[in-house]
């Protein structure tokens, strides 16, 4: 069978009730929200019973919207397989990752999550999203770290997601090169830290000064199971 033949094949396939589900749910989001009410509709709309439903997405339409944010990074990844990075500084290539994410984003359904994730009880959702999204990205750029680098790097590049997408959902300049603008400005705050950062690495005073903490960071390990927080120490 030629790829041509399996492409056409895969684009065709009945999607699995999961994702006939979200993909239900996205026209109602418009409206309700990421809400108990888009959940029902979307079960009846996708064809799938409400025991099967609950049972896919047990906490409705939460489950919903962190499954839409899962696939979009999922989509990131396949966009940033299929670029060419060899040439690029490695401050581009993050600020191209970050933008691939959004430009592939509807924001009205990326709004109502924020809506629904900046509710108490669902914070912890959000900013565990977010940071699979660091993580994510810095996998597709081929990041080994295994200290507390692991760590350092994706703690920023949430931070640096998360504010682009709040400028990005009030940004109406034409192809939103505003908020191109402002991604690279956080990126290059930054790269300034991780000079600074260099330089009191080289600074032998300060090495001095910072021997004992310094001793103690360099325990934390990054995760060794996949599972992301909280790694391990190594004695």
């Amino acid at each position: 069978m030629s790829t041509t033949e399996t492409k056409a094949e895969s684009q065709t396939a009945t999607p699995s009730p999961s994702e006939a589900l979200l993909d239900a749910a996205l026209i109602h989001v418009p409206f309700d929200g990421w809400s108990e009410t888009t959940f029902r509709a979307a079960a009846e709309d996708a064809g799938v019973g409400p025991e099967l439903a609950r049972a896919l997405y047990p906490r409705g339409a939460v489950d919903l919207a962190l499954a839409y944010h899962a696939r979009g990074d999922a989509e990131m990844m396949t966009a940033m397989a299929a670029k060419d990075l060899s040439d690029m500084r490695y401050s581009d290539r993050v600020a191209l990752a970050i933008r691939l994410r959004l430009e592939d984003a509807d924001k009205e359904l990326v709004r109502r999550g924020s809506t629904l994730f900046s509710l108490p009880q669902h914070a912890a959702d959000g900013a565990r999203a977010i940071w699979q999204t660091a993580d994510r990205i810095w996998t597709a750029l081929g990041d080994t770290s295994q200290d507390v680098n692991w760590y350092t790097k994706r703690a920023t590049l949430s931070g640096v997601y998360g504010a682009t997408v709040l400028y990005w959902l009030g940004d109406d300049s034409e192809g939103h090169q505003a908020t191109w603008e402002f991604l690279d400005r956080r990126i290059e705050g930054v790269m300034r830290i991780e000079k600074t950062k260099a330089s009191l690495r080289e600074n032998k005073l300060a090495q001095t000064v910072l021997a004992g903490p310094l001793a103690l960071i360099g325990k934390i390990r990054a995760p060794g199971n996949g599972t992301g927080l909280p790694g391990r120490w190594s004695h």
